[in-house]
């Protein structure tokens, strides 16, 4: 073979190795793809059903962060002003081990308040800080449809003012009892409360409630719900008792459920100057998966 002969062999087999490397190359990288893909494919879905169902029991070991807005209306001596409250209402639940949780919902509470009319007989409008409550519940697991949680319950003074409720401080015990039947939540939440100082004048903290709830959940993850949160106040010796019933949906964004819920009220009965008649809430609920 002479000299041109192999410069041209060396060139085709220069030729060919640079071809097959270049052939795996591409081999690897789509199979990059494909794995990268399945990865992707394989990475679960939401249930957004099981996270419907988690949002209609408060003691979920799942942390949520709902922001609440309702109007109400009839407020005053003469029962003509309006209120409007945005209630921020986060759950963070910490794991004790086999099962059992402790679950903390912190409560703050914004209000506006329009042409509410005293005793004086002066309207008065303005905004602010309601209160804060701390209910919390020690959450065993139980093995069954029934769950139930108790815990301390905290309320601070609502201010100065006296137009955004009690100068009194708060302190009890908060519990709930409620069973998980297929699509349907239904049970009690309660909170006794003491005054342990403050003001009285413009009411106490002195107060037993109770909440009766119960949620339907579906299989594309509508709730449908309703709820009576019964407020009796023992040295006014009235109570205070908002029907509420509404439908929410869970929804994911990127990953994330957020549930959306809206629906009326009707004050089955009122405290002197509270809200009357028909009013309405809504709620945004962001969800952080764990």
């Amino acid at each position: 073979m002479n000299k041109y002969s192999q410069a041209l062999a060396v060139a085709l087999l220069t030729t060919s190795l640079s071809g097959a490397v270049l052939a795996a190359d591409v081999t690897v990288q789509a199979t990059d793809v494909q794995s990268l893909n399945s990865v992707a494919m394989a990475k679960p879905a939401v249930d957004t059903e099981d996270v419907a169902k988690k949002l209609a029991n408060p003691i979920a070991n799942m942390i949520s962060v709902p922001l609440q807005y309702e109007f109400s209306r009839g407020l005053g001596k003469n029962q003509g002003g309006s209120e409007q409250t945005a209630l921020l209402q986060p759950v963070a639940p910490f794991n004790l081990g086999g099962g059992d949780t402790f679950i903390v919902r912190p409560i703050i509470a914004g209000v506006r308040e329009v042409s509410i009319e005293g005793a004086n007989g002066h309207p008065y409008s303005g905004y602010g800080i309601a209160s804060v409550t701390l209910e919390s519940f020690y959450a065993p697991e139980t093995g069954s449809s029934w769950v139930w949680g108790v815990g301390p319950y905290a309320q601070s003074p609502s201010g100065n003012s006296g137009h955004f409720g009690s100068q009194q401080t708060g302190a009890g015990v908060t519990a709930v009892a409620l069973n998980r039947d297929g699509p349907w939540t239904y049970g009690l939440l309660a909170y006794q409360s003491w005054s342990v100082g403050g003001n009285p004048m413009y009411g106490t903290q002195n107060a037993l409630f109770g909440e009766p709830f119960i949620a339907y959940t579906t299989k594309s993850a509508w709730t449908f719900s309703s709820n009576m949160e019964a407020n009796y106040n023992y040295d006014a010796h009235r109570t205070t008792n908002p029907l509420y019933a509404g439908v929410s949906k869970v929804e994911v964004f990127d990953g994330v459920p957020v549930s959306f819920a809206a629906g009326p009220i009707y004050y089955v009965s009122n405290a002197p100057g509270g809200p009357s008649g028909w009013g309405a809430r809504a709620t945004i609920t962001l969800i952080i998966l764990k």
